[in-house]
């Protein structure tokens, strides 16, 4: 009697840990998913910025040679 009583502890006990990590999985899946999707996000703004950045700088005047004002 005592050995299966030690045995169903034993059970009980993992099956109490598998529990716990079940959950530890999922609320970690869930942040990853969650910082996947904001890192998708932030690179399509810095793509999307890169594009702006580099249309303005196609807008600028190209420089001249005029000699400063204090000349």
């Amino acid at each position: 009697m005592n050995d299966s009583k030690t045995l169903a502890d034993r059970v009980d006990v993992l099956e109490a840990r598998l529990t716990f990590q079940d959950d530890v999985i999922e609320t970690l899946n869930k942040t990853v998913t969650e910082q996947w999707a904001r890192i998708d996000a932030l690179t399509r703004q810095l793509i999307a910025l890169s594009e702006r950045l580099q249309e303005a700088e196609g807008q600028m005047p190209g420089p001249t040679n005029e000699p400063p004002p204090h000349y």
